[in-house]
């Protein structure tokens, strides 16, 4: 194949006169771009042409002479025209107009006048080339992988006859290599074959069908459409799409490694599973969720434990008031939902959704001393108990958009958990109630109205029954995300809670309401809680804080022994602070307490049903544990506030108390993707020890409660929350506080009248859960 090349010339920025540039046109398609103004163009163009015209009347001449003499010119006597042929490896320059420069030629070559460069075009092949002039300026080269190609010199003068190309035969190559084959044989002929008979014209295409990922269980969708080209396939249960067998690692996928791609199994809970929901079982929006889940619970605990009479004690011969602390608790849980609920299951909220929790408690209580697991010492010092309850049990439904960001508005009806805060400050329970909630611009802002009509409780499982407590909660809250910074959500609420007066023994015959304790009346509690939480980063620095102020008032408070308005508040701020594996932790929190029990302004702070998760939370002995004071509790469990009320689900609200201030100081650790260690040290104290002094009737009563010192591991074997262990072991090393409300003394000295000894409680716990 023959290229011939075109130059578009350009003037250098400094010289018009420079080279001109090799571009890529080919000789039909030549065009030509000046850098300068037309002026500059003409007067280059009037200089090239009179210097062109003088130097190629010469250089003709003395070029054709040249060929002439080496035999390589060859005149056409019919046209009076010249051929001339030149090797394959050689290259040849025409310059402007009459001049002709020829490369790598020895021998000279006569010179026509005036002669113009033609190609000869070659039919039916790929080289095909048309027919042009070289313009003046025009430089070409012309290479060939053929041995001889031809050119063909004429003057204007001359008729144009093109001869026919010279086609010469390659030699033969050993070894045989590639070649080109349009240079021997010329274009490739097509040859159009007989039209073919499609055995196969009213089949249709179709697919292989693999298994799709995950266990689908039975497809609910039946097949409307059917395939009538091979151009779409119908696909109805657009959930259950195959997907190829594919081992990503090429290790056979192993059992129990983590591998992508896997067909699931029924009793699979971490691959995709339509049991739990991820493939529907009717149509393409309704599906199925069951969840089945046990928590085991195995503590071992030392408690301040009063001892009954000599008369009815385990050890005849003890002296301290205070008996033996140690004491075993277990507790196993069974869970079941059935949860089915319409939509996408994703990208939107659901249209409407029914929820069924049932649970059953066996729980099982080993102490040293008598009187408590129940007043009647007949039962001895053990209690093995076990209930069985509906524990939650609603409908949910969507009433409206809001927005085309799915923001909507929905409701639920029924019992139900609920948390009224980040932490649980205030009110964190699984009750019978109805609730409104939804989201406001695309999911920025979230809002919740509920109010709960309380159920009783098991006084061992705490799970509830069907007996109402007398007892209502309304609640109301409003999330704002990125609130002043990115990263912050900010919440404001108000709670408010009645509890209606009532007589109630527990289920182990211990009194619950009233509280056992100054003027045995049933009383009412209302109270209102205006309330600021926030939680969320700033920058690197984790913060969560809170701030709550409670009003109102009770009918008439056991301890104070009158009607008392309510005035008290609290705070709570925690910050924290990680570097890579590691998180650094301080939190502080202060409740309120009451200065003067006598008067009819209670100023001690109390919740609802709190179970905060803050400074330690579950790890914390002092939360952890319920630490009896007489009639009623100091703490209650997985309470922070020394409320002094019976139980924390069973009594009523104190807000005659103490009060509390925490200092906390902890770090947590990742050691691992699967293992966490959490550490906390807390030094406590009652904020006002006024009001354990007229409980007690005992003076100069200590502020300080002492250091609670713990440590905990969270332990994830599948990196999931299908299986969590936890295992925690916390001490409370008391101060002078405690000290005088639980130290022992010798009665046959004085020398411990103020320095009553009370050895460091210890709380060893492990739990597990395990949910499918």
């Amino acid at each position: 194949m023959i290229y011939y090349k075109s130059l578009i010339y350009r003037f250098h920025d400094r010289f018009f006169t420079d080279e001109f540039r090799l571009t890529g046109w080919d000789l039909s398609s030549a065009y030509f771009q000046a850098k300068y103004s037309l002026l500059i163009k003409g007067l280059s163009s009037l200089l090239f042409v009179i210097a062109a015209s003088l130097m190629a009347s010469t250089a003709c001449g003395q070029a054709l002479q040249r060929f002439e003499a080496s035999g390589q010119y060859e005149r056409d006597e019919k046209h009076s025209g010249s051929t001339l042929k030149v090797e394959t490896e050689n290259r040849f320059r025409l310059t402007p107009l009459n001049q002709i420069a020829v490369q790598e030629f020895d021998k000279t070559a006569k010179s026509p006048a005036m002669p113009r460069l033609e190609v000869p075009p070659l039919s039916k092949s790929d080289d095909d080339l048309k027919l042009d002039v070289l313009q003046p300026g025009t430089r070409m080269f012309v290479d060939s992988p053929s041995p001889v190609k031809t050119a063909r010199l004429f003057s204007e003068d001359s008729p144009l006859i093109l001869p026919e190309p010279v086609v010469e035969t390659a030699p033969t190559l050993n070894p045989p290599i590639l070649r080109r084959p349009l240079a021997e044989f010329g274009p490739p002929q097509i040859e159009l074959e007989e039209e073919e008979v499609n055995l196969f014209e009213d089949s249709l295409l179709t697919y292989p069908h693999e298994a799709p990922l995950g266990y689908t269980g039975p497809s609910g969708i039946l097949p409307k459409d059917a395939q009538t080209t091979s151009h779409f396939v119908p696909v109805e249960d657009r959930w259950r799409s195959g997907f190829p067998d594919w081992d990503r690692y090429d290790q056979g996928q192993p059992s129990g490694v983590d591998y992508p791609y896997e067909h699931g199994r029924w009793y699979d809970p971490y691959n995709q599973n339509y049991l739990k929901g991820d493939f529907p079982i009717i149509g393409q929006h309704l599906f199925m969720n069951i969840t089945a889940e046990y928590e085991t619970l195995q503590e071992f605990r030392q408690l301040p434990v009063a001892t009954s009479p000599f008369e009815s004690t385990i050890d005849p011969f003890s002296e301290p008031f205070f008996g033996d602390p140690n004491q075993y608790f277990s507790s196993n849980l069974f869970l079941m939902s059935f949860e089915l609920f319409h939509g996408n299951a994703a990208f939107k909220p659901i249209d409407w959704q029914f929820k069924m929790t049932t649970a059953f408690n066996i729980n099982y209580l080993d102490t040293n001393e008598l009187a408590v697991v129940n007043p009647d010492i007949r039962e001895g010092t053990t209690r093995l108990d076990d209930y069985f309850a509906l524990q939650e049990y609603f409908f949910e439904w969507k009433m409206a958009d809001l927005s085309p960001h799915y923001d909507f508005v929905s409701a639920r009806v029924g019992s139900q958990e609920f948390v009224s805060d980040f932490k649980g400050f205030i009110f964190d329970d699984v009750n019978r109630g109805a609730r409104v909630f939804g989201t406001r611009l695309a999911n920025r802002d979230q809002f919740n109205i509920v109010l709960f009509d309380q159920v009783e409780k098991d006084t061992n499982s705490l799970l509830n029954t069907f007996n109402d407590r007398k007892q209502n909660t309304l609640i109301m809250n409003y999330y704002r995300q990125d609130f002043i910074s990115p990263g912050y959500t900010a919440q404001a609420s108000f709670h408010y809670n009645i509890d209606r007066p009532d007589f109630l023994f527990d289920n182990n015959n211990f009194l619950a309401r009233p509280d056992p304790v100054g003027i045995f009346e049933p009383h009412q509690v209302e109270a209102y809680y205006l309330g600021l939480s926030g939680q969320g980063h700033i920058e690197k620095l984790n913060i969560s804080n809170a701030f709550y102020y409670v009003f109102g008032h009770d009918s008439m408070n056991p301890i104070a022994g009158k009607a008392q308005d309510i005035s008290a508040c609290m705070a709570a701020l925690e910050l924290s602070y990680d570097r890579d594996w590691a998180r650094f932790r301080t939190s502080f929190f202060y409740a309120s307490g009451d200065s003067n029990p006598n008067d009819t302004t209670a100023t001690g702070f109390d919740t609802i049903l709190d179970a905060p998760n803050f400074a330690g939370g579950e790890f914390s002995y002092w939360q952890r544990q319920q630490l009896q004071l007489f009639g009623v509790s100091l703490v209650q469990r997985e309470s922070l506030v020394p409320d002094l009320r019976t139980s924390k689900f069973q009594g009523q609200s104190n807000f005659v108390n103490p009060g509390l201030l925490l200092f906390n100081v902890g770090m947590d650790f990742d050691i691992t993707p699967k293992l966490k260690m959490i550490t906390n040290a807390n030094y406590i104290m009652f904020d006002d020890t006024e009001v354990l002094e007229t409980y007690t009737f005992q003076d100069d009563i200590a502020t300080a409660i002492g250091t609670d010192l713990s440590i905990g591991f969270e332990y994830r074997p599948l990196l999931s929350d299908n299986i969590v262990f936890e295992a925690g072991i916390a001490t409370l090393i008391p101060d002078e506080g405690l000290k005088d409300l639980y130290g022992k003394y010798d009665p046959f000295t004085i020398a411990q009248v103020n320095n009553p000894e009370l050895d460091p409680l210890f709380s060893i716990f492990v739990q597990g859960a395990f949910i499918y």
